[in-house]
């Protein structure tokens, strides 16, 4: 009796998990449809960008090309858009963010967490190459207009976040194309007024069995556009696998994951992360723009303003060769029945050829058509100027070249500051979702790193300092982000030598501390020379070591230690949360006494 009721509960579990994969599936194909428009301008896009400047969306719905209306017309590309582009990309690298954490208060705790969470960060940046992720969503804000970055714990290649699959693992962020993300409202402003957000991607099912233990059968997927063709791509024995993600509410206090591909459900379970404010869990996304467009969740891209313009330049610039073709080779006017027209359109007329005609016919001439019109160059200057104001790049960013006459080095760098001022959005978007991402990685790491680990950085001097955190030291909500632009060598060189000319460096006798001529050296190339005289900060660094093997067994002080430096590096631990640990408290105010002793044997 129990065995029939226990394949009875078996067969409906089974029909729900059906039935469920059944309503994930026609959800995205719903969200699909809906969207399939903007879909298409993003494809035009791409096309515009890689040269193929004649197509467009038609009548069925789909991009296609766009034939000549005449065998003889020209159909050149004098593309603009793609240095554009190339020069917005450049200007944006400039004021691409580096993610810092400023403390929230000064105490001695918070100086430790934000310094903590700092090199997390940069530890993070650097073995990703946070850059180039950023690189290719920027790429993909600016030719579509919206970009995203998920950001998931990958533990050995599954970041699904399934429970059973928490190990030991680390951060993963990767850049997602617009194509693969599908909002439940396209009328959203933002990401927080998404209640349910579909990533939908084509996987072999090879890999879908490894991540999910299910074996599919297997298709051919039609992907998303790609960026060199605008054509879409096939992928073989794959599926597309459709995460569903909702956030909580009454019935899902902790929201929901539901994974399907191929008629399946893969998984089924609450949000995996805590990656919200004060531990909520919410979207592994973060949302990037090139310019906001008001009621739509979706941003606008610039090419979407530059199309228009950019048909337009093209089709004069080839009537205007149409023209001068007309010009150089000649317009023949022949009388009917006088030659043979079909051998004269074919062999044209050669220098030195004699043409026949008929006797008492009148002889064959060129049509005159004039000189070329001046309206062809003053549009092609009036469509020129459009680009520049339509897209915000002025001559000098795109070709190096300005139609002001400005020589002097103050006057350009007025004029490259007016393109990134005019750049200011999309500049802001850019640093808003990288300082998201950045609370998003140490939400996942508070929330993942149960055991201690290792974190190796690079300190001052060269000098490699190891840290060891867990979970417990990270604190991702009672902290404030700061983000630094990346400044080039020499700009840091300029503001070193201003700073110094005006004072600003010197303490009240004019004097340059030691701290302060390190840090100068060190800018200029020079660390090294300075740091061969002056130990005090392998001392600091030193001492910071001791506090943390003191917290687990109790040692001396060598007698070759500056004492000075010790007790108050020691004395800071002590302050900064050692007292709250009466071991940890005994032992460094042991280990101080000890050093003051060593200072007075020494005097």
């Amino acid at each position: 009796m129990k065995d029939e009721e226990n394949k009875a509960r078996e067969r409906m579990e089974s029909a729900r998990k059906e039935a469920l994969a059944r309503a994930v599936t026609a959800d995205f194909l719903k969200r699909q449809e809906e969207r399939r428009a903007l879909e298409r301008g993003w494809q035009v896009n791409i096309r515009f960008l890689s040269g193929d400047q004649y197509c467009g969306v038609l009548q069925s719905g789909e991009v296609g090309s766009e034939e000549a209306i005449y065998d003889w017309q020209q159909q050149g590309v004098f593309n603009h858009i793609a240095p554009t582009v190339d020069a917005r990309l450049a200007r944006l690298s400039k004021v691409r963010p580096a993610l810092s954490v400023r403390a929230f208060s000064d105490s001695p705790e918070d100086m430790k967490t934000a310094r903590l969470c700092s090199n997390i960060l940069k530890a993070v940046k650097g073995r990703l190459d946070l850059d180039r992720i950023i690189a290719r969503a920027t790429l993909w804000s600016e030719v579509c207009g919206t970009a995203f970055y998920k950001i998931v714990w990958d533990c050995g290649g599954d970041s699904s976040g399934r429970e059973g699959a928490v190990c030991e693992g680390d951060v993963s962020v990767a850049a997602i194309p617009p194509f693969e993300v599908y909002p439940d409202s396209l009328s959203a402003e933002s990401m927080e007024e998404v209640t349910s957000l579909i990533h939908a991607r084509a996987m072999p099912v090879k890999e879908i069995s490894e991540r999910y233990g299910v074996e599919l059968a297997g298709r051919t997927v039609e992907r998303f556009a790609s960026p060199s063709s605008g054509e879409s791509g096939q992928m073989e024995d794959a599926e597309i696998v459709i995460e569903r993600y909702t956030r909580p509410d009454r019935a899902h206090p902790l929201g929901r994951l539901e994974i399907a591909a191929g008629g399946m459900l893969l998984y089924e379970g609450p949000l995996p992360y805590e990656n919200g404010e004060r531990g909520a869990r919410t979207f592994p996304f973060v949302r990037q723009t090139c310019t906001e467009l008001p009621g739509s969740f979706f941003g606008r891209s610039i090419i979407d303003r530059m199309i228009p313009l950019q048909r337009a330049y093209n089709a004069v610039r080839n009537r205007k060769h149409e023209f001068l073709n007309r010009l150089s080779t000649g317009v023949l006017a022949v009388e009917d029945g006088s030659l043979d027209a079909e051998e004269l359109a074919e062999e044209g007329i050669a220098p030195g050829r004699v043409i026949v005609y008929r006797q008492g016919a009148n002889e064959p001439h060129f049509l005159d058509f004039g000189s070329l019109p001046s309206d062809f160059r003053e549009e092609e200057e009036r469509l020129s100027n459009e680009f520049i104001l339509v897209s915000g790049v002025s001559e000098l960013s795109r070709s190096s070249s300005s139609q002001y006459r400005v020589t002097s080095a103050s006057g350009l760098q007025l004029l490259l500051e007016q393109d990134t001022a005019r750049m200011q959005t999309s500049a802001e978007s850019v640093e808003r979702a990288v300082k998201a991402a950045g609370k998003q990685i140490l939400h996942l790491y508070k929330q993942f790193a149960a055991n201690k680990r290792l974190l190796r950085m690079t300190g001052e001097g060269g000098e490699t300092e190891l840290y060891y955190f867990d979970r417990s030291d990270i604190s991702a909500d009672d902290v404030e982000f700061s983000t630094e632009y990346d400044r080039t060598p020499s700009e840091v060189k300029e503001e070193i030598l201003s700073l110094f000319q005006a004072g600003l460096l010197a303490d009240g006798e004019g004097r340059l501390s030691d701290d302060v001529r390190n840090k100068i050296l060190d800018a200029f190339g020079y660390g090294t020379f300075e740091n061969a005289r002056d130990i005090t900060h392998l001392h600091i660094r030193k001492a910071e070591r001791e506090n943390i093997a003191l917290r687990e067994r109790e040692f001396g002080p060598d007698a070759y230690d500056d004492h000075a430096v010790h007790v108050t590096e020691h004395t800071r631990a002590l302050l900064s949360g050692g007292e709250g640990d009466e071991a940890v408290k005994a032992r460094l105010s042991a280990h101080i006494a000890a050093h003051r002793a060593l200072q007075e044997q020494g005097k």
